[in-house]
């Protein structure tokens, strides 16, 4: 039941719709069973078209596909069915039909989600919008610039005003034309410009890359409406002297997707059609002077809620088409005076570029839409001479004047095109991005200009240091300096430097190059050994050929100055000694190394080899400073052993005499004390001789000094042996003033020893009694020995 309820519903939707409508959108649920596949996009996209979804690191996704080529079919095959155009992005396509049961027969099938009206034949009751794609005004040449100087690449005749708004002959100058670079312009038609002068040179040289009209559905697009030709205009005229558009050398796509005899969303549709196919082509630029806010039939209407970018059909292309890579330029719209008053649709479109218009003296246009869009972006996004701006005239191509956003809108496409032909490594929104920001209000945009008025020459500064890198690094004592920077055989580096007591930056030096524009890297090295400034700045100057200066980077550099060891220094050390390196220089904060010959000590703090060595003391900064030291290891003198000698008790003993110190400075202590007369010491005890060379080497000998009495001269003052004969006890009397040894010795008459006896005595007299009784009787010589000495001799008889 509730199935035949639904079939009810879509019968009578459709039978309602099409009471009104002859063409619809089917709008598709996916893209199942395609035959397209994401790894082979060569299919369905141009390598130009894959290129820049490479460059710009975007990926190819499913709304790439086209739409599933059997669902396009079932919709033909449906009844008297005519397929007008489709919308991959959009996952949809447009059809004509007056086929009531084909419409039923469509809406039933399972991959379709909607069929809803687009357009209608025009119905009794409706009253055309009347849709004006320019503004109503007229031109005052008062308000037109002098002519562009003799030093421009292009003579830009009654042109250069809106030209030399932007200071867009500077992109000219430097070469960038258009060349390489390729444009969609969708627009109503391009009336006779197969023949038009204003188009000679972009016929001559095969600028024009291929037509193709949406709403006829034919390649022929020269004998529909004039606007799209005014537009083109703007952009492509090479007529030195009288009229030059803004791109000339661009190659163009010239696609009609208006209908200027009636107004229905078929055309936002037509749009999205034109613009995927662009896209599919590899076109970079769109320029789109159209927009949408109320149709013939007012049940289409927009309101100005519709404006946020992501309701209507056409902003949902357009921004699309910014989605993968392309640079959407739209009017803002010619509403400013009306009730509608804010900008159209697709310049609501979150990613578009959409241009209000203003005279050649900036002073902005009152049909100018406002913005912003509903959803508060700012809108327009920039302005361009749209109010008396220069067009070609549809009878002979000469320039004539028109006001509105329409030719505001190619003017800025036609520079955009030639700023991004300079700057192919950035994006579309890049692009968008650094117009806004180089334009005059920049800091302030507001409803009526937005951003303000772009101007290429800031714009190209801008994008120059985007692209820059600079890496800067200090070693070795330098400051090396690399930049990557685009430039060519006019644009030069001028590398300057400020130092604390600098009051200005000083050049250093002026880096160039040859060749077209490109990115190139350039270094400078800046020795640093003789500055002693702890802080050093840089910056880099961009001069473009004599008109332009910039300082793109800079750059503060913490330096340590060289650092300074001092004097060279030349040491003499003894042969068994060592020489700590480490102590005759100050190296703190510094990597200090020493060589000798070249090769590295291993152990500075103990060297004992003869040599020159190196010292070399880096700092932080990699600045090094170097030392010698001459270094002589000499032999030491050698007094040989020590030595132990004795003397008298009473007498001196001279030291001097026991070593040679010829040549020698020599000096002797004893207990530490020194010898002041060491040729005559008393004192007995260990006595060091310590000598010392020129060179200050030294040698140790100690003498070990004993008194010996046996040493002494002896002087006996009395020995007496008594009683003689004896028959008992012999007495031995000894008398001397000093201490001495005494030996006494009994002899027979035979020669045999019979008694001895030895002692140290003291000084004085004293007695010895040997016992005589116990010998026989006989003969016996007495011997008396002092000191070792024989004294005495003396017979005496034993009773």
């Amino acid at each position: 039941m509730k199935r035949i309820l639904l079939l009810l519903l879509v019968i009578f939707f459709a039978n309602y719709s099409f009471s009104q409508s002859t063409r619809f959108i089917i709008r598709f649920k996916d893209k199942g069973t395609s035959p397209y596949s994401l790894s082979n996009p060569s299919v369905y996209l141009t390598n130009r078209a894959i290129q820049r979804r490479t460059r710009y690191n975007l990926a190819i996704d499913s709304s790439d596909l086209p739409i599933t080529p059997r669902y396009i079919d079932s919709i033909r095959l449906a009844g008297a069915v005519t397929i007008l155009n489709s919308s991959k992005w959009l996952n949809q396509v447009a059809i004509q039909t007056t086929d009531v049961n084909a419409l039923n027969k469509i809406s039933t099938f399972s991959f379709v989600i909607s069929t809803a009206p687009i357009a209608a034949l025009i119905q009794p009751t409706e009253v055309p919008v009347n849709k004006q794609l320019d503004a109503a005004g007229n031109f005052a040449p008062g308000d037109h610039l002098p002519q562009n100087t003799i030093s421009d690449y292009y003579s830009y005749g009654q042109s250069f005003g809106q030209v030399h708004l932007h200071n867009g002959e500077f992109l000219h100058n430097r070469g960038f034309r258009g060349d390489g670079m390729q444009m969609a312009i969708l627009d109503a038609g391009f009336y006779h410009y197969l023949s038009l002068p204003t188009f000679d040179s972009i016929r001559n040289n095969n600028q024009v890359l291929g037509t193709w009209d949406f709403v006829a559905g034919n390649a022929s697009v020269d004998e529909d409406h004039t606007h799209g030709m005014n537009c083109l205009s703007t952009i492509a005229a090479n007529m030195p002297g009288v009229f030059m558009g803004t791109a000339p050398k661009t190659s163009f796509y010239l696609y009609r997707t208006e209908d200027v005899n009636s107004e229905y969303p078929i055309e936002e549709q037509n749009w999205a059609a034109g613009i995927e196919k662009a896209d599919s082509l590899g076109v970079d630029v769109c320029s789109t002077s159209l927009g949408y806010f109320t149709f013939d039939n007012a049940a289409f209407n927009h309101t100005y809620a519709d404006m946020d970018g992501n309701t209507t059909l056409i902003a949902k292309a357009a921004d699309m088409a910014a989605k993968k890579g392309m640079l959407i330029v739209v009017a803002a719209g010619n509403e400013g005076t009306s009730s509608w008053h804010y900008i159209i649709t697709p310049a609501d479109a979150d990613s578009v570029m959409a241009v209000g218009a203003v005279t050649t003296a900036g002073v902005v246009g009152g049909f100018s839409s406002f913005g912003p869009s509903s959803d508060g972006q700012v809108k327009p996004s920039v302005a361009a001479v749209g109010v008396g701006a220069v067009i070609a005239n549809s009878s002979n191509g000469l320039p004539t004047f028109g006001n509105g956003t329409s030719f505001a809108c190619p003017n800025m496409a036609g520079l955009s095109t030639c700023l991004w032909q300079a700057f192919p490594e950035v994006n579309n929104m890049t692009i968008i991005n650094t117009l806004q920001q180089s334009a005059t209000k920049a800091a302030n945009p507001d409803d009526r200009v937005g951003y303000g008025i772009p101007d290429m020459k800031k714009s190209f500064v801008m994008l120059i240091n985007q692209l820059h890198s600079q890496q800067v690094a200090v070693s070795n004592c330098k400051t090396n300096l690399q930049w990557n920077v685009k430039t060519d055989s006019v644009i030069n580096l001028v590398v300057e430097r400020k130092l604390p007591a600098d009051i200005n930056y000083i050049p250093l030096n002026t880096l160039s190059s040859t060749g077209a524009f490109a990115a190139r890297n350039f270094t400078y090295t800046d020795d640093l050994a003789a500055i002693t400034s702890t802080t050093i700045k840089y910056r880099l100057k961009v001069n473009i050929a004599s008109d332009t200066s910039f300082y793109i980077d800079s750059a503060t550099v913490n330096f340590v100055p060289k650092p300074n060891l001092g004097n060279d220094k030349s040491i003499t050390r003894c042969s068994d000694s060592s020489l700590n390196l480490t102590t005759l220089y100050s190296t703190t904060g510094l990597t200090a190394l020493w060589t000798l010959n070249t090769i590295a000590v291993a152990n500075p703090s103990a060297v004992s080899v003869s040599g020159i060595y190196q010292l070399t003391g880096n700092n932080t900064s990699g600045c090094a400073d170097t030392a010698l030291v001459t270094l002589n290891f000499i032999a030491k003198p050698n007094l040989g052993a020590d030595k132990v000698v004795a003397k008298c008790t009473d007498s001196s003993f001279n030291l001097t005499t026991l070593f040679t110190t010829t040549g020698l400075t020599p000096s002797w202590t004893i207990g530490g004390a020194s010898v002041t007369t060491p040729a005559a010491v008393n004192v007995a005890g260990t006595y060091r001789l310590i000598v010392v060379n020129t060179s200050g080497c030294s040698d140790t000998a100690l003498v070990t000094l004993n008194n010996d009495p046996q040493l002494c001269p002896v002087i006996i003052d009395k020995i007496t042996i008594s009683p003689n004969p004896v028959s008992d006890k012999l007495k031995v009397v000894v008398t001397n003033k000093n201490a001495i040894k005494v030996e006494l010795a009994i002899y027979n008459a035979l020669g045999e020893k019979m008694y001895s006896t030895t002692g140290q005595q003291a000084a004085g007299t004293q007695t010895y009694t040997i016992p005589m009784k116990q010998m026989a009787s006989g003969v016996y010589y007495v011997l008396v020995f002092v000191n070792d000495k024989k004294e005495m001799v003396k017979q005496i008889v034993n009773r």
